[in-house]
């Protein structure tokens, strides 16, 4: 009886692959489930795939038939980039969409005083569109030279699961701004969608159901009731005599893509015309290019979590991002306005329905593919109001966050080094953006306001990254403080994560990330 009460006061022990997971990494649930969960995974990367297209383009002098052909071009492209990540990439099942962090280079490039000089809104578009372009094709090399070359595997093989526990949940927290604030532009849509999600995911999911499809298609379920219900309001006049700010948010017969997209078009490379190469531009644009491979290493680390595999080799890492820098090199020669990132939402969404399966996600590319050809049909998805995506996002950045908080379980949190590097590092890596964020609101410029305004991008691009803010101060500091401690080592938990250093010391490895076709005997990981 003693020893069941001792027993009873042990802690949780430390786990490799998480547990509780119904489908892992390399197996799939039933062809008509997995087609219904692929479908729901391309409904979440649909809110990042309109938002920036829908931000940028009226900046540069386009109106809604090229906002929908670009929406049309970033959805087909990362089709493609999703399915090379999957299967020639780190295997991790991954969408890979647009990134928010070319958004401040590709405004600087819109506002550029070079493209004032041409009158017509359309061809001053044409011509912003191939600058952004040039530039991120040729940021694309420094993301194929960072990991096919082997130096994110010498990134990766520093961390421990101490500085990567900032680095994961500031991957998800980092994007709060995306939350609460822009579901409250439309609170009468976006709280209903928060806590309906809730309620089926959280509490109906406890019903004795033959498949769980409460939790598992909550969000389809959401964002079915919620879109009916704001098109009931639209409909009945609700938002007749509002402000044009909340029509804008609330309605769905504003977004004028379902007008302005085509029937039937097949995005190719080089639409827009012969690219433009600045080198001001390009060094910008690269800035972000780093900071899209910080946030897919974070969203990497999370994804394997919940696929239920092993902890992501380092050379699994820096064959992902040399991937990454071919999905971003696709969209430069295609124009879509945006480099390449791994989605933080769709990996929320594998925590969220307990799914982790590759063929989910490659079935999604499917609709990706499907949806941006047939472009009507996807221009009315791509209407759902924002504050619905926006609910969504509540919860699934939640789950990227708790991912990182997860890989707690392996450092000594009774150790103050590990508890300064852990608080330190999550405060800085809020407080520096907000900081960033705030002063280029009140000011229209950031701190840095020299004459070199590629300068003064790559520092408001890289510090307005709250995952990027957090990895530089919790790696400097893992690595500087305490070398010399025999504890260290333990503390951090680089003993965890030690087999894995190396791909072929663990056989599991071989199980989640080894390449198809057998090709791993002609590319090996190391």
């Amino acid at each position: 009886m003693a020893a069941q009460k001792a027993d009873d006061f042990q802690p949780h022990p430390g786990k490799d692959q998480l547990p509780g997971v119904d489908f892992c990494m390399t197996s799939s649930p039933p062809w008509p489930e997995a087609i219904l969960l692929g479908f729901q995974h391309f409904l979440v990367m649909l809110g990042t795939t309109v938002f920036i297209p829908t931000l940028l383009v009226p900046i540069m002098g386009g109106g809604d038939v090229e906002k929908a052909k670009v929406i049309d071009t970033v959805l087909f492209v990362a089709g493609i980039n999703t399915l090379l990540q999957t299967w020639f990439g780190t295997r991790i099942p991954v969408v890979m969409g647009a990134s928010y962090a070319f958004i401040i280079p590709a405004l600087s490039i819109a506002y550029s005083r070079r493209f004032s000089v041409f009158i017509e809104p359309h061809q001053r578009f044409r011509e912003t569109m191939q600058a952004i372009q040039g530039a991120i094709i040729i940021s694309s090399l420094l993301q194929m030279i960072l990991g096919f070359l082997g130096f994110v595997r010498i990134f990766g093989r520093h961390l421990s699961p101490l500085s990567s526990v900032p680095l994961v949940t500031l991957t998800g927290l980092g994007f709060f701004v995306l939350g609460f604030p822009l579901l409250a532009k439309c609170v009468e849509v976006g709280l209903p969608a928060l806590l309906i999600l809730l309620l089926l995911s959280q509490y109906a999911s406890t019903m004795k159901l033959k498949i769980p499809i409460f939790d598992r298609f909550a969000v389809l379920f959401t964002v079915a009731i919620v879109w009916v219900y704001a098109v009931i309001l639209t409909a009945g006049g609700a938002y007749d005599h509002r402000s044009p700010r909340t029509q804008t948010s609330c309605r769905t017969d504003r977004s004028g893509l379902v007008r302005a997209a085509p029937w039937v078009r097949v995005p190719y490379p080089f639409q827009w015309g012969r690219p433009d190469f600045n080198a001001g531009d390009t060094v910008a644009i690269m800035a972000a290019a780093f900071v899209s491979i910080i946030e897919s290493v974070g969203v990497f680390i999370a994804a394997s979590r919940y696929g239920s595999a092993t902890p992501p080799p380092p050379s699994v890492l820096s064959r992902g991002i040399g991937w990454q820098g071919i999905s971003t090199f696709l969209n430069g020669i295609f124009g879509s306005l945006t480099g390449s990132t791994a989605s933080v939402e769709n990996a929320g969404l594998l925590g969220l329905t307990r799914v982790g399966s590759r063929r989910v996600i490659q079935i999604s590319a499917g609709f990706m593919f499907f949806f941006s050809v047939l472009g009507k049909f996807g221009a009315i998805l791509a209407s759902i109001p924002l504050p619905i995506v926006a609910a969504l996002y509540c919860v699934l950045y939640a789950y990227v966050a708790s991912a990182g908080l997860g890989l707690l379980q392996f450092c000594n949190l009774n150790s103050f080094r590990s508890k300064f590097i852990i608080g330190f590092s999550l405060f800085m890596g809020l407080s520096v953006p907000q900081y960033f964020h705030d002063y280029i609101l009140t000011s229209g410029h950031g701190p840095l306001h020299t004459h070199q305004i590629w300068f003064n991008n790559i520092v408001q691009v890289i510090f307005s990254s709250a995952a990027t803010v957090a990895i530089i101060v919790a790696l400097f500091f893992d690595l500087t403080m305490g070398r010399g401690h025999s504890s260290t080592r333990r503390d951090s938990g680089r003993h965890w994560w030690g087999k894995f250093r190396k791909f072929e010391t663990d056989t599991r490895s071989e199980e989640f990330y080894s390449l198809p076709y057998n090709l791993n005997r002609h590319f090996p990981s190391v």
